[in-house]
């Protein structure tokens, strides 16, 4: 007799596929994929891409705009109408983050008025990971610094040498927190991933200004170019671990809801702002670096989708939440901002014995009606994973790292000051 599919026990593809659109219009898909922005100006087209924002935020301006744009940014470059490397790499980065923040305040009613400083909103997020992160609040900072740095060569490399130290250190733990202490997730994923870009061109950057060699640049790309492939092993074994996937009618599995707020997919190209009196100070982040021991966490909440029928469960969706595990109450902190939210249990009426359950990872989980025979659930866990990864944009991410030398050595060499007129 030959054995069937049902026989086996597999799933249809249709299934396959229709779990995973239930997923993924829950907003439940992780995503560890490089911000654009990240990897836009961090290329040998950061010049271009520059120019281009630049006229951008200013496009949809009146002139009188325009012009209260004009002076702002002549204020925080400080008179200068020239930036040293203004076209490239990380102060590139730190600029179109700027000209961000000076078009959202001339367009703000009253913005015309008083200093940057006052008026600007703390950024919650950059480059999809939370500020309030130890990666994050480092990255946030040093580009924060730049426009007022970036004239004084000897000052920005003093600059750019103490927070590369800073954030090569910050890796090394976040690698380790993974690898080793059983901290893999999809947030920390994306926090490493774009720290360690980040920081690969804060080296590139020195050999600009000669503080490091050109061989330094080189062994730190190395390093990240397999750090990377390790990781992403790691986390696929993460996601096989923890997906689950019941059929309607059946017994649902039990998932820590209680004690972990949910994570969510971030796709946040453009970051609020840098005040002009920085949000963090030197002292200040070497302080944070040196006695927070917290890890970061994520929280969420995925919109119920009425045409399949999917209900999903959480927490308050935000980044950076303190989670204290000593109660079924989530304490969610963002800077000097404080929310409770208490973890709620399942609908027993609504859902005991009628929805199935989609787990992706702790804190991902959105109930659905596909009907399938309970015996292929294990097939479907992990038909979804391998869904789940090849929805990643890793070659983005790995082309971060996997440049030839000849590359390297045309991102070391680039120059393009950035001139450009000021009221």
């Amino acid at each position: 007799m030959i054995l069937t599919g049902r026989s086996l026990c597999l799933p249809s593809p249709g299934t396959v596929q229709e779990l995973f659109s239930v997923a993924r219009d829950a907003s439940i898909v992780p995503d560890i994929s490089l911000d654009p922005v990240l990897t836009t100006f961090l290329s040998l087209d950061s010049s271009a891409a520059l120019q281009h924002h630049h006229a951008f935020v200013q496009r949809s301006m009146s002139r009188e705009q325009r012009t209260q744009f004009s002076l702002s940014l002549n204020r925080e470059l400080g008179g200068s109408r020239r930036i040293t490397y203004g076209g490239v790499g990380v102060v590139a980065l730190a600029l179109s983050l700027l000209f961000d923040q000076i078009a959202q305040q001339v367009r703000t009613e009253g913005s015309t008025e008083g200093d940057l400083s006052t008026q600007s909103p703390l950024a919650e997020d950059i480059f999809g990971i939370s500020i309030s992160s130890r990666i994050g609040r480092i990255i946030y900072s040093y580009l924060c610094l730049i426009p007022e740095f970036a004239n004084n060569e000897e000052k920005m490399a003093e600059t750019t040498e103490l927070y590369d130290r800073w954030l090569k250190l910050e890796l090394i733990d976040h690698y380790e927190r993974m690898t080793n202490k059983k901290r893999m997730s999809t947030v920390s994923m994306r926090q490493w991933l774009t720290g360690a870009a980040f920081h690969l061109h804060m080296r590139i950057h020195q050999v600009r200004l000669h503080s490091v060699p050109l061989g330094s640049a080189e062994s730190l790309r190395l390093s990240y170019k397999s750090g990377i492939g390790l990781l992403v092993q790691g986390y696929t074994a993460y996601l096989r671990r923890n997906t689950k996937e019941t059929a309607p009618g059946s017994q649902k599995p039990t998932i820590g809801t209680t004690s972990l707020p949910r994570q969510t997919k971030t796709s946040k190209s453009i970051n609020k702002a840098c005040s002009g009196n920085h949000l963090f100070n030197v002292s200040q982040v070497s302080t944070s670096i040196s006695t927070d021991g917290l890890d970061e966490t994520t929280a969420t909440n995925s919109t119920a989708v009425g045409s399949r029928n999917c209900e999903t469960h959480g927490t308050t969706e935000e980044f950076g939440v303190s989670v204290s595990k000593r109660s079924n109450e989530t304490t969610v902190s963002m800077g000097s901002i404080k929310t409770h939210t208490n973890v709620t249990e399942y609908n027993r009426e609504e859902e005991a014995g009628m929805l199935g359950l989609l787990v992706i990872e702790p804190g991902r989980n959105v109930s659905h009606n596909v009907q399938h025979h309970p015996c292929e659930s294990p097939a479907i866990q992990q038909a979804l994973v391998t869904r789940v990864i090849n929805a990643q944009d890793l070659e983005r991410n790995r082309n971060v790292f996997l440049f030839p030398e000849k590359v390297l050595r045309s991102l070391c060499r680039q120059r393009n000051d950035l001139a450009f007129k000021t009221s």
